[in-house]
Parts: C-alpha cells; sequence; structure tokens
C-alpha cells in the first residue's frame, strides 16, 4: 500500500502546531497502525529528520497509551479497538490519513502526538480506591457479592484510561471516565464505606481540571474501545446525588 500520512507536529504545549505531509510506499495490510508509524520514523531518521513522537507500551489493547485520532475518529476506523489494534487493511492502497493527538484542554500536548494525561491520575486520587486492613488474603466467597453485580463491576473496571471518551466528546467531559471508576467500586460491598466522599472529591478534581459537562450524546460509549455503558454514568450521578444529601 502506498500512503500520503498528514501528522500533527508540535514541538511543546506552548509552540505553534502544523500538520506536515509524509508518503509511505509498500506497507503491509497486515501491519498495525503503530507499525506503520514506526516504519515513518525509521525513514525519517534515515533522513536525518525529527522522528513522529507518539505514545505507545503494550500493543495489545490493554493498557491505553496508544492514544490517537485517526481520520477525525478516535483511535481510527474500527469498532472496540485501541490505535494499537488497528491494521492497515482498514485503510485504501493511495489513501491520504490525517493522524491528530487528543483535543481536550485537560490534555494539553507534551509533543507531536503525545498528549499529556496524567489529569486522570489526578482524579483518581481524588476518590479512585479503598481503604482496607493489609493481612492474609480472604476466602473467595467470604464477602457474597451476586453475579450480575460483579459481572457489572467487572464491565465498569475495564477501562483503561485511554482518554478517547474525552477526545470525542464535544464538551471534552471525563463522565465516563470518571463513572466506571466510581462505578466499579459502588457494585461492590468493599466500596460502600467511602462511597460519599468518593463521588464527591473525584467530581471535584475532574471539575478543577476543566473538563466539560456531560450532555449525554453517548458518543463516548461509541468510541469507548472496551465498550464501557452511558449506564455508569446515570450510577455516577446518583452516587453524586446521595453524597450531597448525607452530611
Amino acid at each position: 500500500m502506498d500512503l500520503t500520512l498528514k501528522v500533527w507536529r508540535q514541538e511543546n504545549r506552548k509552540a505553534k502546531g502544523r500538520f506536515e505531509n509524509y508518503s509511505l510506499k509498500n506497507i503491509s495490510p497486515d501491519s498495525s497502525f503503530l507499525e506503520m508509524l514506526d516504519v515513518l520514523n525509521e525513514q525519517l531518521v534515515m533522513g536525518n529528520q525529527e522522528p513522529v513522537a507518539f505514545d505507545h507500551d503494550c500493543r495489545e489493547g490493554i493498557c491505553g497509551m496508544c492514544s490517537l485520532f485517526i481520520n477525525g475518529r478516535a483511535h481510527g476506523p474500527d469498532e472496540a479497538i485501541t490505535t494499537c489494534q488497528l491494521h492497515m487493511r482498514k485503510f485504501k492502497d493511495g489513501d491520504t490519513i490525517v493522524i491528530e493527538p487528543w483535543r481536550a484542554g485537560g490534555f494539553p500536548v507534551i509533543k507531536d502526538l503525545i498528549v499529556d494525561r496524567s489529569a486522570f491520575d489526578k482524579i483518581l486520587q481524588a476518590g479512585g480506591f479503598i481503604s482496607v486492613n493489609s493481612g492474609s488474603a480472604r476466602d473467595g466467597n467470604n464477602i457474597l457479592i451476586p453475579k450480575h453485580k460483579a459481572d457489572e463491576s467487572m464491565d465498569a473496571a475495564a477501562c483503561v484510561g485511554c482518554g478517547a471518551c474525552v477526545a470525542t466528546c464535544k464538551n471534552s467531559s471525563a463522565m465516563l471516565f470518571l463513572a466506571s471508576k466510581v462505578s466499579h467500586l459502588a457494585l461492590l460491598p468493599q466500596g460502600r464505606p467511602e462511597a460519599v466522599r468518593r463521588a464527591k472529591a473525584m467530581v471535584a478534581k475532574m471539575d478543577e481540571l476543566g473538563f466539560g459537562s456531560c450532555t449525554n450524546t453517548g458518543a463516548c460509549e461509541v468510541e469507548c474501545p472496551k465498550g464501557i455503558s452511558v449506564a455508569h454514568i446515570a450510577r455516577l450521578n446518583r452516587e453524586f446525588l446521595i453524597a450531597n444529601l448525607k452530611p
């Protein structure tokens, strides 16, 4: 496959960014999108040019690091995948591919296609945890949890924190990310003692960091690589309402 890439280049968060065009030839349709970017960078290095900076780690759809906006869509033209799971067979020979970083105030650009997603860490630090005494492991059935509750909690916990929900939302809302973290704890008895503090503290931190509000368009669910449902946002809203009614 022969391709033209329009890649966003930006030296740092204060510099003015721009698109630069690159041509690639003989790209295998079976290669992954990140492997294609590796080929581009090898070509740039051989030509004594600065390689394109982009995030990646596991390349197995687990870590969520490889977050890119591809042809106007988070993670590119496929369903329920991260960018590292996108293959070049989803494109056609001669295509022009536009590659951008996440566009959100809460995710400032570090360089080129890399954004600072530490805001998610700060939201988690505000309350996305439980405080328990350490010790030996308890028996597996010591705390009985209905299967449907356990399944729903695990579905919420599947969030990899990639930020596609924020990048896709017209308001740059982090509600789906926050809801998944609150919901998976709210559904389990271990998460109930700190539920009031958790909901209030995490929502407050999200607002402080400049993320927008949710207007229920559902775009976040559509582009979430783990298919996390907006139903968890409804649970977050209930948790937050209850927390504000309690002293």
